[in-house]
């Protein structure tokens, strides 16, 4: 397989950056007083509550934030809100309806837990959705992930939704990993029954996942959260509040950067790179694809150049120089040979001068060995 062209999700704009911050504070301030924000928040099951009170008035400015019915915290990041979101429309067994393409490895885990069904279709062909939907009347649910899970794929999110709820009556859950706060809407915004997502990839707390949408599965899951243990608690839910103020702008500022640089290398300011592309794979990010397979070396000497080698919540608040790392597992599935010549790369905080510095600088180190 060749990379020619790829279709990343549109970002949104500083200035939609800056008017979505203000309104996350806006939000904030609606339902907390002042003295409560500049506190930890509390701790445990509290009577009436069964939850911190911190916390669930950080749900509250969760689901206004994102215009849902209701809003959750869960322990166990974005995989574990995909995983309870599933609990709570299917049962153990039941079919769902996914895209033709490698699934996200630890969605697959979750469909495994639970003996879900899987059916294929190509989002990319409604034609072929609409077939699949009225061939498979077991299909209980709809599982999407908002962002690319192959190089070609190009289908538009709202019209995919759209489209399967004109058809059929069933859930719809969207992993927007990767995508919420970076583009105008997530799935439930248009019509999709749950999003799914981790706070981590949003500048906040390590382990802690959001799950927005339709009250009625949410409340199940609600009920079922009643242990201590399960709890979010306080300090942990005014993180994830932190993050999603800081989150919109900074990942604005790393779009434009990332654009920048796939402009520059386009135009020929490293020989050696064949061509560069933005894609998200998971996240949005630059896929340079190298004229020679030399791209293991490259990461090699980028490491040493001050790059980081691996991510660790990819966008997390730890993360502060550019990733340069091996393409996704999901794309490395299509094409194995691909990952000889192409890396991708996330500038996070730094900007295009630093990303191609390292770069060229990695590669003229390797060419000297070659």
């Amino acid at each position: 397989m060749i990379v020619t062209k790829t279709y990343p999700l549109q970002s949104i704009s500083m200035e939609e950056a800056k008017k979505l911050q203000f309104w996350i504070v806006d939000c904030i301030t609606n339902e907390f007083q002042g003295h409560e924000i500049l506190s930890r928040g509390d701790l445990g099951v509290v009577l009436g509550l069964n939850q911190p009170l911190t916390t669930q008035k950080a749900e509250r400015v969760i689901r206004k934030i994102f215009g849902a019915e209701e809003s959750l915290l869960v322990r166990g990041a974005g995989s574990a809100a995909i995983r309870f979101g599933l609990h709570a429309m299917l049962k153990p067994g039941e079919a769902v309806l996914v895209h033709k393409a490698p699934v996200y490895e630890t969605t697959e885990t979750s469909f495994r837990m639970m003996g879900l069904h899987k059916i294929e279709a190509d989002f990319n062909d409604l034609a072929q959705l609409c077939r699949t939907l009225g061939e498979h009347p077991e299909i209980r649910g709809v599982v999407i992930q908002h962002t690319r899970q192959l190089p070609e794929d190009c289908y538009e999110l709202s019209v995919v939704i759209q489209t399967i709820k004109k058809l059929r009556d069933i859930p719809i859950l969207v992993d927007d990993n990767y995508a919420a706060l970076k583009i105008p809407r997530i799935g439930s915004q248009y019509g999709a029954d749950l999003s799914c997502f981790s706070s981590f990839k949003l500048l906040g707390p390590e382990g802690i996942g959001i799950i927005v949408g339709k009250k009625k599965y949410l409340d199940l899951l609600k009920e079922e959260h009643y242990s201590g243990g399960m709890q979010t608690q306080g300090h942990e839910a005014m993180d994830v509040l932190h993050g999603l103020v800081y989150a919109p702008v900074a990942l604005a500022i790393e779009a434009q950067e990332s654009e920048l640089c796939v402009q520059r290398l386009k135009a020929g300011e490293i020989p050696e790179v064949k061509d560069a592309f933005l894609a998200n794979a998971q996240s949005k990010v630059i896929l340079v694809e190298l004229k020679e397979e030399i791209a293991e070396k490259v990461l090699r000497e980028s490491e040493k150049l001050g790059a980081a080698p691996y991510p660790i919540g990819c966008e997390s608040k730890y993360e502060m120089v550019s990733l340069f790392y091996r393409i996704s597992g999901t794309f490395r599935k299509v094409d194995p040979f691909l990952e000889h010549r192409m890396i991708r790369i996330n500038p996070l905080r730094a900007g295009s001068d630093t990303v191609i510095r390292i770069l060229k600088e990695s590669i003229e180190r390797v060419k000297v060995c070659l």
